[in-house]
């Protein structure tokens, strides 16, 4: 006795009803959004080549680059200074290196939250697929860009401390504070995750 040959499983996607289409459609409002922040990205790239051009244009002797770098970076002194110093040179690259690190956090949200919220990139494979984009989802994203925020606060305070004998008291106080803060929503958000992913109970 022969088995009867099994039915071809219905692989035709099922007609969505209008108000789920609708709904499911709405996902692309976000399209713009991104568009946006690219935008704001190439703003950062502008920003950064400007700052760059005008520490090189200071260490050359040039006053007016080293005038508005000056003010870039928020280095005050008891008199201006004529050349670059130490500090001066610190803060430049510290304000590249935040302009750089902000750029990545563009393009964390740009890119993973784009194949998260709007649809697939369809990367696998390539090359030039990122590392972190291969197991990318809603709560990674979290983290990722937690830890990312940490990392520009973290240059923003080592900034303030260069530049230390220019502020208060009380904007040391505050800007650590926040740090700090910075630092226990990330450890929070990481905490939770964990146990949404891997309850107590869950042995693996």
């Amino acid at each position: 006795m022969t088995d009867r040959p099994k039915a071809p499983a219905d692989t035709a996607p099922k007609r969505m009803h209008p108000l789920a289409h609708l709904m499911f459609g709405s996902r692309w409002l976000q399209l713009p959004l991104y568009l946006g922040l690219i935008l704001a990205q190439a703003v950062y790239v502008y920003q950064f080549w400007t700052e760059l051009i005008h520490l090189v244009e200071a260490a050359f002797g040039n006053q007016e680059a080293l005038r508005l770098l000056v003010d870039s970076v928020g280095y005050k002194a008891g008199t201006a200074p004529t050349k670059l110093n130490e500090t001066i040179i610190m803060l430049a690259v510290l304000a590249l290196i935040d302009v750089v690190m902000i750029s990545n956090l563009l393009i964390m949200v740009i890119v993973g939250g784009y194949e998260t919220f709007v649809s697939r990139l369809h990367l696998e494979g390539h090359p030039d697929q990122p590392e972190w984009l291969d197991h990318v989802n809603a709560s990674v994203l979290k983290v990722k860009l937690a830890t990312a925020i940490i990392g520009i606060s973290s240059i923003h305070l080592l900034k303030t401390f260069i530049n230390v004998q220019n502020l208060t008291e009380q904007t040391l106080i505050w800007q650590t504070a926040i740090h700090l803060a910075f630092l226990l929503s990330a450890l929070a958000i990481a905490m939770t995750d964990r146990l949404l992913t891997h309850p107590p109970g869950d042995k693996h």
